[in-house]
């Protein structure tokens, strides 16, 4: 289908003003790169508001400028599809501190010269502040709703917790409150990976070859946190790659390494390392009680918004008892709130993937 067709526009908004952060500094001269999908009705009472996960980005429908691969979300996102972009206006923005416009390591400081490690540490927090701004120059006062899946959950929910009257409804899938000590351990090993690799130079790599292998390894790890056992059973077992017998040496021998490698090495082509630095460090310090005083119903407690939370049976990153956590914290301010546990065989990723009773729940939430 045609960007005509879809309604589609691709943007960079310049922020006005300097963006305040939790670390106590402030970012001048913000960009914020965003998609949008449909059309915005007279009082603007129709806009959705789809903040993305680690690796994804603003290309939620359109095709990716880099790799060519169908919008993240094109599934679930269009007209007549989950998300009916016929009836809802519909915006994903690059998180503050990625790579794909908005402003980020590779973004040039005021010298003239890209960031680098020079970026200050930020926060899901100033993510979202990022795309509160962006709503305000698009003069939207209250959304319909904000959706978000995996880190783009701790986002919607960040933004409902401190900004709690711009939005209706709330759409959390396979997220959490905060990061556990798993969590940010796979962090830190991919993290490390990235730092040992003699081509990261300290993150001036800019202008030469950057940290592929130390990113390859950083996507590989992560990517397996994603899966399930069960589903990488079912897709690999133990069966071997391209060969009839082992080859008794450390070639990727079976599938399932042939496959990791290629994930590392096709994420290399999109993704810079120093943004998975920032953004990986910034869902490590998330914490939303922690940031409303250590208790995580405070964080909800002006909230009007309605909530719908969504969890997988085989989603061993962020579990059911995660997203039951948040569902007890809503139920204590108050707030109204649905969840449910989906069987699906994906594990974490099973809401980028075809999951039926997914797609009901999505559709029926938002159309009410």
């Amino acid at each position: 289908m045609s960007s005509a067709a879809l309604n589609l526009t691709s943007q960079v908004l310049d922020l006005a003003q300097a963006l305040p952060l939790d670390g106590g500094q402030q970012l001048d001269g913000v960009q914020v790169a965003y998609e949008t999908v449909g059309r915005l009705n007279p009082d603007k009472s129709n806009a959705i508001l789809v903040f993305h996960a680690l690796t994804m980005d603003q290309h939620i429908v359109s095709p990716h400028p880099k790799t060519g691969k169908p919008g993240w979300w094109a599934k679930s996102v269009g007209p007549g599809n989950v998300i009916d972009t016929d009836r809802f206006f519909v915006i994903c923005a690059n998180v503050l501190g990625g790579c794909m416009g908005s402003t980020g390591p590779a973004s040039l400081a005021s010298d003239g010269q890209p960031y680098a490690m020079r970026f200050p540490v930020i926060t899901i927090r100033d993510m979202v502040r990022a795309q509160v701004a962006l709503l305000d120059a698009l003069g939207i006062d209250q959304l319909h709703a904000v959706v978000g899946g995996s880190m783009g959950g701790m986002q919607a929910l960040s933004f409902a917790a401190n900004w709690p009257q711009r939005t209706r409804a709330v759409l959390v899938i396979a997220s959490t409150a905060r990061h556990s000590a798993q969590n940010i351990a796979f962090h830190e090993v991919g993290r490390q990976a990235i730092m040992a690799d003699p081509k990261w130079s300290g993150g001036d790599y800019y202008g030469g070859k950057g940290p592929d292998n130390g990113l390859a390894v950083a996507r590989m790890a992560a990517h397996i946190t994603y899966l399930s056992e069960e589903g990488m059973h079912e897709k690999f077992g133990r069966k071997l790659q391209d060969r009839s017998a082992k080859t008794f040496g450390f070639d990727a021998d079976f599938q399932v390494e042939s496959y990791l490698r290629h994930q590392g090495l096709s994420f290399t082509d999109r993704f810079d390392a120093n943004s998975y630095l920032y953004i990986t460090r910034a869902m490590d310090y998330f914490d939303l009680a922690e940031e409303h005083g250590g208790r995580l119903a405070a964080a909800f407690a002006g909230c009007t918004a309605r909530f719908c939370l969504v969890s997988f049976d085989t989603d061993w990153l962020y579990p059911t008892p995660e997203s039951r956590t948040i569902a007890h914290a809503l139920n204590a301010a108050g707030a109204p709130v649905s969840f449910v546990e989906l069987s699906a065989p994906f594990g974490h990723d099973s809401f980028l993937l075809d999951v039926p009773a997914l797609d009901r729940v999505i559709a029926g939430f938002l159309g009410q």
